[in-house]
């Protein structure tokens, strides 16, 4: 089959299209033929080799091939013990940590994996696993009059969250650059902020949660917008409970565990038209590098979709 590889951390420049050995279904496993899958902060991470992935996943050196997590297809083969799936079903799910959806072919554990909502194109689908689960978890302290921020607004886990913090009923602000403010707005989001010209912490005040998607010196400005007893969920850096303690404010990080549970909890509200997924570019498989040199430059809207194959 056809895969991305890399042999060494570095830059989108390492990756390559290479034949790869078919993998095949162990006890407990599936065999998906991917016909999308999309592009996660994760995969940047293993590109890079961060110190942070890496004790994450028990990263010490580039496996072939590893990146791409999130999947969408049909199943090919099923292995021992599988019940919930047979060949020919159309699935989507996160392959994380084994990863390896960046490939015509991956192996996932049956537990991961979900029916692909009904509504849903296979790329569309491919943008959900992970950044669907980490939207819900992240605004689960959304409801209704409560004030919601979210920085990185207009990213995949963002433009999630901004749709699921609005069907809680709070009041939400997207925090992205100048391109996304209509996109966030699009969304449902009360107030967008481009944070290019304007700091948000000077005009936010008294937020109920926020939303960090970013890290870095955006994790920080976070602290002070929140009120006190607020709380600040991030998805890239682990917060730092002292500051957070010394702001009068709680912290969470968030790494969502694959779930076909969740995602079959996804694909209703999506089936219901509760929630819609955010396709940003798509692109070919042979593209990969193109389209991680696009993710790093922060200027796609919601989720950059790799097409592999037919379904």
């Amino acid at each position: 089959m056809k895969a991305v590889v890399y042999e060494r951390y570095g830059g989108p420049e390492v990756l390559r299209v290479e034949e790869v050995p078919t993998p095949s279904p162990a006890a407990g496993q599936v065999l998906v033929k991917i016909a999308a899958t999309s592009i996660n902060l994760s995969d940047w991470e293993g590109l890079r080799g961060s110190p942070f992935y890496a004790r994450l996943g028990g990263l010490r050196a580039p496996r072939r091939p590893t990146l791409g997590s999130d999947i969408a297809g049909l199943v090919e083969a099923v292995g021992q013990g599988v019940t919930r799936f047979q060949p020919g079903d159309e699935v989507y799910g996160d392959n994380l940590p084994r990863m390896g959806g960046f490939a015509q072919y991956a192996v996932a554990p049956e537990s991961m994996l979900a029916v692909k909502p009904v509504e849903l194109t296979f790329a569309e689908a491919s943008t959900i696993p992970q950044a669907g689960p980490i939207a819900l978890q992240g605004t689960s302290g959304a409801a209704a009059g409560r004030r919601v921020l979210i920085n990185g607004a207009g990213g995949g886990s963002g433009a999630f969250a901004i749709q699921q913090a609005k069907r809680l009923g709070a009041h939400v602000t997207g925090v992205d650059n100048a391109d996304k403010l209509d996109f966030m707005r699009a969304l449902g989001a009360d107030q967008v902020i481009d944070y290019r010209t304007t700091r948000f912490a000077e005009v936010v005040k008294n937020a109920d949660l926020v939303v960090d998607t970013i890290g870095g010196a955006t994790q920080e400005d976070s602290w002070s917008v929140l009120k006190p007893g607020g709380m600040l969920v991030a998805t890239a850096t682990p917060p730092s409970p002292e500051r957070g303690q010394a702001a009068g404010v709680r912290s969470s990080f968030i790494f969502t565990v694959p779930s076909g549970a969740v995602l079959e909890e996804l694909a209703l509200l999506i089936d219901s038209g509760q929630l819609r997924p955010l396709v940003g570019r798509e692109m070919a498989l042979a593209d990969a590098a193109k389209a991680h040199a696009l993710l790093e430059s922060g200027q796609s809207k919601g989720k950059i979709v790799l097409h592999v194959g037919q379904p």
